[in-house]
């Protein structure tokens, strides 16, 4: 018997073999490649083996209905762009903006492909490399500079409260005539919420617990929250305060970053995290709570957002640690309060599932735990309950017509648990529902948990 005669070089690795329905297909290639900061890691490409567990939960693919719009067919591309067989062109870069970065895929996948830091890292590169059109350009310029700022914002709210009061919105929303201009910001005037009274002043400084303080928390204002929801904030700070945590609220904090961030806008999200970083230096602090389910994800993710950063990088790693969704925080550390009946007969709620809570920070019993400590409270479950209701950040203002089909669906399959109200904890998702109700006609409340528990904790009913 012969022995085996041993190679004198190393074989080379062999890459997986790809099984996606685009094998095969040729790109375009007349882009740009990605360039040497941080693409997409090979090593996370080819951990995906093409199974299509993803596509039933991807909701761009329910939508749209094409490969190239589905996690799977964008790690292809990815990993095309990687080898130099596509590039960033019109058509890829519209497959990769088609995402809502949902990530149900990533809670789906049974391969445990890690497809938020594939298109996290994908974005970037878009946006440093690609040269989108002037228009669209335009968007994202006054959407980047404007919602991200709060105090730039509060001074649109007078003109706002006038465009609505004089019926200058009706009149434009029913001629269509920001449809005809352009389907983006007519998708931006028809999520405008109503607005009333005086512009939110956002508290700031230390609020002391009630009774014994048990913990010190301090606490982020978020954007469309404090000027939009800032009812839910002082909700928060009550809920908080009642059940024996002093809160801390540091004054000129801005936006958490979360929105150029899953957008792709590094250099600017990373501005934002180390000044919120900055903002709640020397604090002592127990916990950050945040009470916004898209923010909430992003400062979890500081530590990679600033990674390549030496002075700020381990202080961005122990800030997203302490950093808790206020619900995921009264599950753990538990309500003192008794809560009191929001009304003496049942009162029927459906709870909608915010994607970042449920996919990206797996919140999703805390929410439900909270809910049914409150008596006469009877708590539904929709069909298809992991379904993005397409707002996911600005989305809805970028990609006007998948975004209305999903919020469509999603309102239809929440309604047909005929609740009394709608309890949603994140901002974007209550403007999405709140648009989609008005349109089918239907008058039913969102409500945020906390301000619920709040009712509850101070006895006051519906």
């Amino acid at each position: 018997m012969k022995t085996p005669i041993e190679p004198t070089v190393p074989l080379p690795t062999l890459k997986p073999a790809r099984l996606s329905p685009l094998a095969g297909t040729s790109f375009p290639q007349d882009g740009v490649p990605f360039d040497a900061q941080h693409p997409p890691d090979p090593q996370l490409i080819d951990t995906c083996v093409h199974c299509g567990f993803c596509l039933a939960t991807c909701p761009s693919y329910r939508v749209i209905g094409k490969e190239t719009d589905s996690p799977r067919g964008r790690i292809y591309l990815m990993d095309a762009i990687n080898e130099g067989q596509a590039s960033l062109t019109p058509a890829t870069v519209g497959h990769f903006d088609s995402c809502l970065g949902c990530l149900a895929c990533v809670s789906t996948c049974p391969s445990g492909v890690q497809y938020d830091q594939l298109i996290a890292a994908t974005r970037p590169q878009i946006e440093r490399n690609y040269d989108r059109p002037l228009a669209d350009r335009w968007l994202r310029h006054l959407i980047f500079q404007l919602f991200p700022y709060p105090e730039r914002l509060r001074w649109f709210l007078p003109f706002f409260q006038i465009y609505q009061r004089s019926g200058l919105q009706n009149w434009v929303q029913k001629s269509r005539l920001l449809n005809r201009v352009s389907p983006q910001l007519a998708a931006m005037d028809s999520l405008l919420p109503q607005l009333t009274g005086p512009v939110p002043v956002p508290p700031t400084g230390v609020i002391p617990a009630q009774g014994k303080r048990r913990y010190r928390v301090g606490m982020i204002l978020g954007c469309v929250q404090r000027l939009f929801f800032d009812s839910v904030n002082a909700a928060t700070v009550r809920v908080l305060t009642a059940n024996g945590c002093e809160v801390v609220i540091p004054a000129g904090q801005g936006c958490c970053a979360a929105l150029p961030y899953h957008q792709g806008a590094a250099a600017q999200a990373q501005a934002l995290a180390r000044q919120m970083i900055d903002c709640f230096a020397d604090t002592d602090l127990d916990a950050v709570i945040i009470n916004a389910a898209g923010c909430g994800h992003t400062l979890k993710e500081y530590g990679h957002l600033l990674q390549d950063d030496p002075v700020y990088r381990d202080r961005a790693i122990a800030f997203a640690q302490q950093v808790r969704d206020v619900q995921e925080f009264l599950a753990e550390v538990g309500l003192t309060v008794p809560l009191q009946p929001l009304r003496e007969q049942p009162l029927t709620v459906v709870y909608q599932d915010a994607c970042h809570l449920l996919h990206g920070q797996r919140i999703s019993v805390q929410p439900r735990q909270l809910l049914r400590q409150i008596p006469n409270l009877v708590l539904r479950e929709p069909v298809d309950a992991a379904l993005c209701c397409g707002s996911a950040g600005v989305y809805n203002l970028l990609q006007p017509e998948v975004a209305a089909t999903l919020g469509q669906e999603k309102v239809k399959n929440l309604l047909a648990t005929q609740p009394d109200l709608i309890a949603s904890a994140n901002p974007g998702c209550a403007l999405q529902l709140q648009k989609h109700l008005r349109e089918q006609g239907q008058t039913i409340p969102v409500w945020h948990p906390i301000a619920l528990l709040d009712r509850a904790t101070r006895g006051e009913s519906l």
